[in-house]
């Protein structure tokens, strides 16, 4: 085998490790909760849809939320038991805030849905291994809780020449995945050729950071025989950051606003290797990891494998519970992490290290001073920013200039606050700024699309009045063209017949009332002369009739 060359990242700091304060334990299984607490969001992209309903009893690895959208990820009940509850609860935050979750109590079986017998993945196309993973809810369990099986569809026109494995495990505190390495190796290696077979990688690659010996020693006797490079790279951080493993491993660089696959890598957590196994070869989807619960704040620092929905405060319980010098509770690392505000939260998919600390595991904040532009901030930075003038911008609310020099390429690894001498929180600057300028562009994402609505209902109105305007013109048309025809029409002989023919009906009408007017006095002459003769004779009789009375 050639001794791979490894190149550096620029900036990093050295940090206290304090590692030890687990390595040394053995991992324990965490006892079985009362009950559990699922969020529906554990992962990035879109919140899991419940599949099930208050009252229905489950069995550990059912669906119970199914993944919505391509960005997503299914929800498994971790253990069976019954569903008493889908309402608001206190999830791992830094807001502190509340999301629905699916509250299951648990009956104490801890009975397992019934699953199939595994098929060989060698058998399968890429299409189908991706969505037995993605049925099997994996997301990246280094903390970014990325879908996993999206990272392994490159797509046609990729071709991935190297897949690396993150064992770096930088921050400080944390040794679940060096533990992991340890005593599970087997399902890590397993996980790794099921990846291989899907993404079709020609060199697969393990890193592990050089203060994990026991971890590289192990993974390396368990290769002997596998066309698979274990590495050992520099404890640096941020050397688990993905953008500086891959330079460390490949010596090439992730292109600025590119992903690793533009470059032919793809990068994966020995963890989420290791959940890939489970989903493939034994059917079994994710409903566990392992945790480190440390700090000099818990009595009996360790690392638990624990059920999804498992309650913090519980998991402190079993390490001896809390000591009087605890004054924070953070998720994650020092350097990464958040501070919780609620020791209800549950364990979720993205949780690996639950750090008990006190003044002495992490400093007290002090107040933070006048930058002296010393910029020390920036020859840590990693990603080669300037942080001390994204400062300035981000104080200002001058979004768009700290946007023009590149914020969003900031990985929020916290080395310039860190080494920063004034005290000045830089990250939550940072962080603030990607907040504002996130909420902005959603409100003009909003906006744009009421713009589009707008125009699309005034450009329906000016089609539908253009539209009555065309049939009332193509009517105005056709009464036009009928009345020119008739006037032509009325130019021919049809026309002047009909007219000639009303006017000898009036002269008819005229001459039959000129020929009444005069036949009328003929009638009324004639009349009055037979009246008359009439009259005579009965004058003459009456005389007659007189003139024989007097001569009786």
């Amino acid at each position: 085998m050639i001794n791979r060359i490894l190149s550096k990242f620029r900036g990093g700091v050295h940090l206290p490790d304090r590692k030890s304060l687990t390595t040394g334990q053995p991992v324990r299984k965490a006892c079985l909760p009362d009950r559990l607490y699922l969020p529906l969001h554990q992962h990035i992209g879109t919140s899991a849809e419940p599949v099930i309903a208050v009252g229905d009893s489950v069995l550990k690895g059912q669906v119970i939320a199914q993944a919505s959208g391509y960005v997503s990820a299914s929800i498994h009940a971790s253990s069976s038991g019954k569903v008493v509850a889908i309402e608001d609860h206190a999830i791992p935050h830094p807001s502190g805030a509340s999301a629905p979750c699916i509250v299951i109590e648990t009956d104490g079986e801890d009975r397992w849905v019934e699953r199939p017998d595994a098929e060989d993945y060698l058998s399968m196309d890429p299409s189908h291994l991706r969505n037995l993973i993605r049925n099997a809810g994996i997301v990246g369990l280094g903390g970014a809780g990325f879908p996993s099986f999206i990272k392994l569809n490159p797509g046609q026109d990729c071709q991935i020449d190297t897949l690396i494995l993150n064992g770096a495990e930088c921050e400080p505190f944390i040794t679940c995945d060096d533990l992991l390495m340890r005593t599970n190796p087997e399902e890590i290696i397993s996980g790794i050729k099921v990846l291989r077979h899907a993404l079709k990688a020609k060199h697969v690659v393990i890193a592990v950071e050089d203060n994990k010996p026991e971890a590289f020693q192990i993974l390396k006797a368990q290769l002997h025989n596998e066309d698979i490079e274990v590495v050992q790279v520099p404890t640096l951080y941020p050397a688990g950051g993905e953008k500086q493993l891959i330079q460390v491993v490949t010596d090439k660089e992730v292109p600025h606003d590119g992903l690793p696959l533009n470059i032919g890598i793809v990068i994966q957590n020995v963890s989420t290797a290791a959940a890939v196994h489970h989903a493939v070869n034994e059917c079994t989807p994710l409903v566990s990891r392992y945790v480190t619960v440390t700090g000099g704040g818990v009595a009996q620092p360790h690392n638990l494998e624990v059920l999804f929905g498992t309650p913090v405060s519980e998991l402190l319980d079993q390490c001896g519970g809390i000591t009087a010098a605890m004054t924070r509770l953070v998720m994650g690392g020092p350097m990464m992490g958040f501070e919780l505000h609620q020791h209800s939260v549950p364990v979720i998919k993205t949780t690996n290290c639950i750090l008990a600390a006190t003044d002495y595991d992490l400093s007290p904040s002090q107040p933070a001073m006048p930058c002296i532009r010393c910029g020390t901030c920036a020859d840590v930075c990693p990603v080669s920013l300037l942080p001390q003038q994204l400062y300035w911008f981000a104080r200002s609310k001058e979004f768009d200039k700290a946007q023009n020099i590149n914020l969003f390429d900031c990985i929020e690894c916290g080395c310039c606050s860190y080494v920063c001498p004034s005290h000045i929180p830089l990250v939550q600057y940072f962080r603030f700024s990607k907040t504002e300028i996130a909420a902005k562009e959603r409100d003009q994402k909003k906006a744009d699309q009421a713009r589009i609505r707008h125009e699309a209902r005034q450009a329906r109105l000016d089609r539908e009045k253009a539209e009555r305007a065309a049939r009332l013109a193509k009517k105005k048309a056709v009464l036009a063209a009928k009345k020119a025809k008739s006037d032509a029409a009325g130019e021919g002989g049809v026309s002047d017949d009909k007219k000639a023919a009303i006017k000898a009906a009036i002269e008819r009408a005229k001459a039959k009332k000129e020929a009444k007017k005069q036949v009328q006095p003929e009638k009324e002459m004639a009349v009055s002369q037979q009246k008359k003769a009439e009259m005579r004779a009965a004058i003459a009789r009456a005389k007659a009739k007189k003139s024989e009375k007097k001569n009786d």
